[in-house]
């Protein structure tokens, strides 16, 4: 790759990296912009999953600083989270390229109007959570954890959505709680990705160090922010997100 394609890259991984600790979603992004410069459908997902294991620690640390995270809440998520990314992450072997662009593609939509149709989610003072809203959110973070084994575009930020809208969490406690349980994700669905040989480790480790910087910045000033300031940024990023989707479709 040559190293003004390479500087574009870091920049972009940088910059998404920021913003990502909040709305998630930075793989809609890079992975897409990876394809571009001529990287392996298959390759991209791999290194972008393994520059994303970074990302997820570095946007963590500081929500770990401040007790933002119940462990004992969302241990068996992790757990579901674990099985089904690994899932995931083994079907990547069995799609074809064209067929990993199509899902890109999909998932850009499918993640924009879900976030929109739940953009009035009550992020105030937690709810109580019904015995039927908790077996939905374990529903969802299973077959969720599939896709983010497999992609993780998007991943976070329908989960951060989900356990806003189902879960009682307020929108702070949901992202500091997707961005833990993404450490799990990411490091699963990168070790079945290595075994399959996917991951480009000279690229992977320069984006992992980028990526781990900008999620720490993010996550910084993140977790001092409130909900309503929080959730503003998470809904203009998925506007953005929205005009870049039809931008490439048109």
């Amino acid at each position: 790759m040559a190293v003004f394609s390479l500087i574009l890259l870091v920049l972009l991984f940088f910059f998404t990296s920021v913003i990502g600790v909040v709305t998630g979603g930075n793989s809609l992004i890079t992975v897409p912009v990876m394809f571009q410069f001529g990287i392996n459908e298959k390759v991209a997902v791999a290194t972008n999953m393994f520059g994303l294991v970074f990302m997820a620690v570095g946007g963590t640390i500081p929500f770990l600083r401040r007790g933002t995270i119940e462990y004992r809440r969302i241990s068996p998520l992790v757990i579901l989270t674990v099985v089904s990314s690994a899932l995931g992450a083994a079907l990547v072997g069995f799609i074809t390229n064209q067929g990993i662009r199509l899902i890109v593609s999909a998932a850009m939509i499918a993640v924009i109007v879900f976030t929109l149709v739940k953009r009035d989610s009550d992020v105030g003072e937690r709810g109580k959570v019904s015995h039927g809203y908790y077996l939905l959110t374990y529903i969802l973070t299973f077959v969720l954890g599939i896709y983010g084994g497999l992609y993780s575009g998007g991943y976070v930020t329908i989960l951060t959505a989900v356990y806003v809208a189902f879960f009682g969490m307020t929108f702070t406690e949901a992202v500091a709680s997707t961005k833990f349980i993404n450490v799990f994700s990411s490091i699963v669905a990168t070790v079945v990705f290595m075994w399959q040989g996917l991951v480009n480790y000279k690229l992977g480790l320069i984006l992992a160090v980028v990526m781990f910087a900008g999620a720490y910045i993010g996550a910084y000033y993140a977790a001092k922010m409130d909900d309503v300031r929080l959730k503003r940024i998470f809904l203009g990023a998925v506007f953005l997100l929205t005009v870049k989707t039809l931008y490439d479709f048109l």
